[in-house]
């Protein structure tokens, strides 16, 4: 289970205010999960270049958990307040708190696991520069990196995921945003949870299959579990 700590008076946080735009909404009007994604991405983003750290390590993201604490969901023009910090930490990763709010009340909240990685795409420590900027805001608490994996079951159905060039990022991979794209074929939102996990890399020219069954749904390539995701509606 993910503890969503509170939002600490302790240490760096960074806020944005971001609006819901056409893309980013369903036929419905309401915020899709991968516009979330973007803007949870987007958000951790700034706040690592604004925190001032150079490095050369990229951080990528393992584990994203989203939850609905509010009956309101976003829809489309709404403007939305984004606020991050560090929930915790691990010897090489790191958690990223994120509350979406729109006015003063927040609607979303995000727990995400990230690992820094160095240029040849190996996981490395958390750096020292790292504590000296966010060290107060986490006051100790140590975050678990391990993720469990749990496998489709044989008899589920399975269809084709074709990749297209507007999914991939600077480095080949299917970016963290447009994998969301494959939780929203299979679940509608409002959703009151949803997880999503990073078991390995999608890459340009995988031919990748999407299996689901109620509740739970994969990405697989040559049958093993690259992404695995469970919702609760």
């Amino acid at each position: 289970m993910i503890e969503f700590v509170p939002l600490t008076h302790h240490g760096r946080r960074y806020e944005s205010d971001v609006t819901v735009r056409l893309s980013d909404a369903d036929p419905q009007g309401l915020l899709r999960l991968d516009g979330i994604a973007r803007f949870l991405q987007d958000v951790a983003t700034e706040d690592w270049e604004d925190s001032g750290i150079v490095s050369d390590d990229t951080w990528v993201v393992r584990r994203t958990v989203i939850r609905q604490v509010h009956q309101r969901w976003p829809t489309m023009s709404e403007r939305l307040q984004v606020t991050t910090w560090c929930g915790g930490v691990g010897a090489a990763w790191a958690e990223r708190r994120t509350d979406i709010a729109i006015g003063e009340e927040t609607v979303l909240e995000s727990a995400a696991l990230w690992v820094p990685v160095d240029r040849s795409g190996h996981p490395v420590r958390v750096r020292p520069e790292f504590f000296e900027v966010y060290g107060d805001a986490t006051r100790g608490r140590k975050v678990s990196g391990r993720v469990t994996l749990v496998a489709p079951p044989d008899d589920a159905p399975r269809r084709a995921w074709p990749l297209r060039r507007a999914d991939l990022d600077v480095v080949g991979h299917v970016n963290n945003a447009a994998v969301w794209q494959a939780v929203t074929e299979v679940v509608d939102v409002p959703v009151r949870h949803v997880e999503v996990i990073h078991h390995g890399a999608v890459e340009n020219g995988h031919h990748v299959e999407l299996v689901t069954v109620p509740g739970s749904m994969w990405l697989l390539v040559d049958d093993q579990v690259r992404v695995a995701a469970n919702f609760e509606v």
